[in-house]
């Protein structure tokens, strides 16, 4: 076999390069996607794991509020427990601090006991600057940065207190100037850490903690001992216990729905692929048909013919596959560097990952490209096993395949249809990735009974008419033939006509989503980057800075200002194992209709109960059904009032993968007596200008000693933003569907070439017979017309299928909301048309060799 490959096959390679190299080149582009989207994220969730580790240390236990802080009074209760051998309280918030060009950067400040740090978190353990005191970290107004927070603040490296470094920082209303007396070695995101106490003084509240981090005393049954304080009469309600890789762990489970969609789309062109190595092998063997068979009479058997094909084609996946892994190590490398490891998602936002290079993946996905070369070299491969040796000689091919598999094919739609009503296994859509699959096969496998079906009843209408009977008549008795030519064809326009369908039905449910949620004309957000900014430091709970109603009401006072709405945002920790999820207070005076865009009706609320309206994620991952109480809630508010909240309806929020709840502002207000807002939108009164009511806004925030830190942003602005974001995160599938598309032309004229090499002697025949040049072109575009129109049929009805399984099945259960189905008809019929338009072109340029003189020339052989 060594020796064949190393002439026979050689010389093919040869003669023949950029055939081939196209080959290696659909392999290569299906590894490299699919392992460069791997190795970016793992490389991202290694580094987040990693920064999150150093920042949390390695506690046993962590204790935490579900939303917002809590009493410092529970860090003594803990501290007393024999359990307990350390405990290290914590407060944690995000800031804003100024560099030197006076730009505001995001800076997470974390307050922390020193004492309890070396054995917890070391990480976070403040070392003093050369010449600094040693004891600044318990002195007011001193802080130490990380290397992140002093490359984004471009501070001076290494810090030198003589230069007298300091930084303005603020989480509230004022901004603190502090002293930079040095650094920690905490890695991830830029963070500031200073003594607890000073944080608590400074920035507010006084008396309160985000967690508690403990080290348990050895011997503990952590078990026992969480469920004992969890069952305690006087353990505060909302307080959380969780892991210490509890983190990492949620932003794996947030990220992994669109890791394993984005790999799944980047193997689409290991699919395309195969499919490119088939046509190209189909071509190869119909050329060397005659030295198959002369291989055959000199002794080769035909499982040795088999045998050398498919070592052909591991040749070129092992070809591709390696070129893939070096292609896909440099891309992830550069878009690491360039991009971050976010990809898009949102998910490792501020992670400046290093690149974590993994065999294991690199085996796994160069194994892919190999098998998927395989695969696309299986049937030409039989093909060359099955050769009639003496007849390949004479030139006379071999004998028409009809395809009698109908009941496969039937067999693979019906468990289609079957796998897509399966449930997610993980939170992956494995079994509706299945179902594509099975779709795709079984359709393509049902194509020579399609094509008899559809041309057994159209051929007696062009029997009258020379040329387009040949053509149609070809196309019927050659049903196998047909089915293999146009197979990629049809599984690149399936897929084409499937990410079409789905792209403009979520782009169409996102425009329908936006035109509800922003119903006003301008809006209004704080940006102080802290923690109740709106009440001078009070204890509002909210996540985000907000407005104190007295500003909300001077809004509502300018001059061209119609009214106002409110809404203001929190995270709730409902499950440590899952992310958290956004309460949603917002005005809906105008009914819930107006305000949400509801799934289904909204229910009456019963008479002492609190009406809230959750969003898909909610129903699946926390049950939270319509009709029904949802404790969960209760115990994270921790009202002062016990409190049962109804699920009056279900809502569309393509915003939050993992959850949303919405209420009335009003009862918001009324449980926990906050009035503080986070967004105000703004309705303009008839004839009102926009500009000048943004100038008004402005300047009333820079009166109110805002420093002018709000965001403003018309309702067009926001729409064309989210639309802009959401064609660049689809602009892959585009290339992705051009890629395909060129991929089964290519398969075409790969297959008409193949088809003339075969029928030399029957064009040679129609030669002599009177037909022109002209002519005999005109058959084998006739051909490729026929061929290619019951390919795009048998495309666009697959794709349309699958299209129903990515937007009622893929869509919902891995990233847990849903969308309405949208058929773009225009844009798909005038895709059918260029591809019958192409591959009729495509044929017609591959049978321009028919009509050569040597074809006629070719009847006188006799054998």
């Amino acid at each position: 076999m060594r020796a064949l490959l190393s002439t026979f096959s050689w010389q093919e390679l040869r003669h023949h390069p950029w055939r081939n190299a196209a080959a290696v080149l659909a392999v290569m582009l299906g590894v490299a996607l699919a392992f460069s989207v791997q190795l970016i994220n793992a490389s991202a969730l290694d580094e987040f794991s990693s920064a999150v580790r150093s920042v949390n240390g390695q506690p046993d236990l962590e204790v935490r509020a579900a939303q917002g802080s809590f009493d410092e009074a529970v860090f003594g209760r803990l501290v007393r427990r024999p359990e307990v051998a350390l405990a290290s309280p914590v407060l944690e918030f995000q800031a804003l601090a100024l560099d030197h060009d006076g730009r505001q950067v995001p800076l997470r400040v974390i307050g922390v006991d020193a004492l309890a740090l070396p054995t917890i978190a070391p990480a976070l353990m403040p070392q003093s600057a050369a010449g600094a005191d040693r004891f600044a970290l318990f002195a007011p107004g001193h802080v130490f940065l990380n290397a992140a927070a002093r490359q984004a603040l471009q501070l001076q490296l290494p810090l030198q207190p003589a230069t007298g470094e300091s930084l303005q920082l603020r989480s509230g209303a004022a901004w603190q100037r502090l002293a930079v007396s040095g650094h920690v070695t905490a890695g991830g995101a830029a963070l500031a850490v200073m003594d607890i106490a000073v944080a608590q003084e400074l920035f507010g509240p006084l008396g309160q903690l985000s967690r508690i981090d403990l080290r348990l005393a050895p011997g503990t049954d952590r078990a026992a001992f969480v469920a004992a304080l969890e069952k305690s009469p006087d353990w505060p309600a909302g307080l959380k216990f969780a892991e210490p890789g509890d983190a990492a762990e949620r932003v794996s489970n947030l990220s992994r729905a669109y890791r394993v969609n984005l790999t799944v789309l980047a193997l689409v062109a290991l699919f395309t692929g195969a499919f490119l190595v088939f046509s190209v092998l189909a071509l190869s063997v119909a050329k060397r048909a005659q030295q198959f068979a002369l291989l055959g009479v000199l002794g080769l058997t035909p499982r040795g013919r088999l045998r050398l094909v498919l070592a052909e084609s591991l040749v070129l996946g092992l070809i591709g596959s390696a070129a893939g892994l070096a292609l896909g190590t440099a891309l992830a490398a550069f878009a690491l560097r360039v991009l971050g490891g976010d990809l898009g998602g949102g998910y490792f936002e501020g992670v400046a990952p290093r690149l974590h290079w993994s065999s294991g993946a690199a085996l796994l996905y160069g194994g892919l490209g190999v098998v998927a070369a395989l695969v696309g070299g299986w049937w030409p491969a039989r093909a060359a096993q099955a050769l009639p040796e003496a007849q390949t000689l004479k030139g006379l091919g071999a004998a028409p395949a009809q395809g009698r598999h109908h009941w496969l094919a039937l067999g693979l739609i019906g468990a289609g249809a079957a796998l897509a009503n399966l449930p997610a296994i993980g939170g992956i859509p494995v079994a509706a990735y299945l179902s594509v699959a099975c779709l795709l096969v079984g359709g393509i496998t049902a194509l020579p009974w399609l094509i008899a079906l559809l041309y057994d009843r159209v051929a007696p209408a062009f029997a009258w008419r020379v040329l387009p009977m040949l053509a149609v008549e070809r196309a019927r008795r050659m049903r196998g033939t047909a089915a293999v030519a146009v197979s990629g064809v049809v599984a690149s326009l399936s897929l084409a006509v499937a990410l079409t369908v789905m792209v403009a039905s979520f782009r169409e449910s996102v425009t329908h989503w936006l035109d509800v949620v922003l119903p006003a004309d301008l809006y209004v957000r704080a940006t102080s980057g802290g923690r109740g900014s709106g009440n001078s430091g009070g204890t509002s709970s909210t996540d985000t800075a907000t407005f104190a109603p007295a500003f909300v009401q001077a809004l509502a006072q300018l001059p061209g200002v119609a009214r106002t709405g409110t809404l203001r945002t929190q995270s709730l920790q409902l499950d440590p194992a899952q992310p958290a999820v956004t309460l949603i207070a917002r005005s809906l005076e105008g009914g819930v209709v107006r305000g949400l865009p509801l799934v289904g009706e909204a229910l009456p609320v019963p008479p002492g109960q609190t009406g809230i309206y959750v969003s898909e994620p909610m129903v699946e991952l926390y049950g939270a059904k319509p009709g029904s109480a949802f404790a969960p809630l209760s115990d994270a508010m921790r009202t002062a009032t016990p409190q049962v909240f109804f699920v009056a309806g279900v809502w569309r929020d393509y915003a939050r993968q993992f959850g949303a709840i919405a209420m009335d502002a009003r009862d918001f207000e009324r449980i926990t007596g906050e009035h503080d807002v986070s967004d105000v939108a703004l309705w303009l009164a008839p004839g009102a200008s926009e500009a000048e009511v943004q100038a008004a806004v402005r300047a009333l925030a820079s009166r109110a000693s805002r420093d002018g830190a709000v965001e403003l942003a018309s309702v067009g602005q926001i729409r064309a933003t989210s639309l802009r974001i959401f064609d660049r995160s689809f602009a892959v599938t585009y290339w992705l569907q051009a890629v395909a598309i060129a991929i089964g032309l290519f398969g075409i004229a790969a297959s008409f070439s193949a088809q003339v090499l075969a029928r030399r002697k029957e064009f040679g025949l129609l030669a002599h017979l009177g037909f022109t040049r002209r002519q005999v072109l005109a058959v084998v575009a006739g051909e490729g017309a026929a061929w290619t129109a019951i390919g795009a049929v048998a495309g666009l009805l697959l794709g349309l299928a699958v299209s129903v399984v990515l937007v009622k099945v893929v869509n919902p259960q891995s990233f847990h909301w849903s969308m309405d189905l949208l058929v773009p008809w225009v844009r798909l019929l005038a895709l059918c048309a260029a591809v019958v338009a192409a591959g009729t072109f495509t044929a017609w340029m591959a049978g321009r060799a028919a009509a050569g003189r040597d074809v006629v020339l070719a009847v006188k052989e006799d054998w």
